[in-house]
């Protein structure tokens, strides 16, 4: 009796919450139809097959899900499977046997709220329902072992399995959370054949199931766009004049500048990569009245001075051909070499360099904003 206590005292608890916390929500979620619409539920509590012992020692754990729809606000239907442990005992020898079972059964779902109400959208829903399956038991060992231990008569108690109809009714306490999740608390009888305990009373088995369960819903019709009917109004029109930015582009020269640096291995002039003469080549052929000026160098930290000097000018002389045979003019090139005598960077290996310097005219966009007027044919409403 203590479980069931206990299972009676959550079940309030989160009862009491559910209803408090997201009344609020519900009743504002209206942008579908709450009918009709599917579910899926899963529900926990406890059950009791009633015999002639001590209530409170029979109560055992139970479970559900189920999946079903409801058709119009009012009714539903569902396919709801439950099961898990049975408990039965006999009175004088304060033994208990467990067994497990199973319940399938097609329900009818019938809404009394929305069936009495004139609207269909509740937060609390009353729902009584029926239905008709199969039981299956099975394992019960417990009391075969009580039989052989025990001077305990039992001649009809079953040994393998046990196959009973299930006939159910109850009624079902719901809790709209939001669009898609609700709770309830579910109680119902369920009538089985007799023997379904290992007893016989020469009518049939009543099981009692309290449980708590949590809905999912899916599968609602958006509800229709309201339409408000526009009232009539008077319209004219007038001209207006109407001032804007005209915004055009006209080029502008500007002199640019591409400094390039050619660094080499030692004892090495060809020019490398090609891709700085390509550079360089590509900045001459966009820009005008180009001008290039390459100076070769070579490192103090190798060689000497008349080896270097040989090296900085071989370093300038093939950039010089290989920028004339790239195609440029040759009058817009001036070469140099300093060999050791400049160093232009304190690293001694970065000094094997030709140095480029390429200056030219270019063209760059420049934004022209002037002020224009256009008219216009203005509707506006008349009071």
């Amino acid at each position: 009796m203590k479980h069931f206590t206990k299972f009676c005292a959550v079940a309030a608890l989160l009862w009491g919450t559910a209803t408090s916390a997201f009344a609020q929500e519900a009743s504002n979620d209206k942008d579908y139809k709450p009918y009709p619409y599917m579910f899926i539920g899963l529900q926990g509590g406890v059950q009791n097959t009633f015999t002639n012992y001590d209530f409170g020692k029979l109560i055992t754990p139970t479970a559900s899900v189920s999946f079903g729809s409801y058709f119009t606000p009012v009714v539903g239907a569902r396919l709801h499977v439950n099961g898990w442990m049975n408990r039965g005992g006999f009175k004088g020898f304060e033994k208990e046997y467990d067994y497990n079972y199973i319940t399938t059964s097609a329900d009818v779902l019938l809404n009394l709220t929305n069936l009495f109400s004139r609207k269909d959208d509740h937060v609390f829903n009353i729902i009584l329902l029926g239905g008709i399956g199969l039981n299956y038991a099975w394992d019960n060992d417990d009391l075969q072992a009580l039989l052989t231990t025990q001077n305990i008569s039992a001649p009809l108690a079953w040994k393998d399995n046990r196959l009973s109809h299930n006939a159910r009714v109850g009624v079902q306490f719901d809790v709209k959370l939001s669009k898609h999740w609700g709770v309830n608390l579910e109680i119902a009888a369920n009538n089985l054949s007799d023997r379904y305990n290992s007893k016989s009373n020469n009518k049939d088995d009543w099981q009692a199931t309290a449980q708590l369960g949590l809905a999912y819903k899916f599968g609602f019709k958006k509800k229709p766009a309201e339409i408000i009917p526009v009232p009539v109004e008077e319209w004219a029109t007038r001209i207006d004049t109407v001032w804007y930015d005209d915004v055009t582009y006209k080029d502008v020269p500007v002199e640019e500048k591409l400094e390039s640096n050619i660094y080499y291995e030692i004892r090495k002039s060809e020019p490398d990569p090609k891709t700085k003469i390509e550079e360089i080549v590509k900045f001459v052929k966009s820009h005008e009245n180009c001008k290039i000026s390459i100076v070769g160098y070579a490192d103090k930290g190798t060689g000497n001075p008349r080896i270097n000097m040989k090296y900085s000018k071989q370093r300038a002389e093939k950039t010089v051909k290989a920028l004339i045979e790239s195609g440029v003019d040759a009058s817009i090139i001036t070469s140099d070499a300093k060999g050791d005598t400049v160093q232009p960077f304190s690293e001694n290996d970065r000094n094997r360099v030709v140095i480029t310097v390429t200056t030219g005219k270019g063209v760059k966009k420049e934004k022209v904003v002037t002020k224009k007027f256009r008219t216009e044919e203005v509707r506006y409403r008349v009071k």
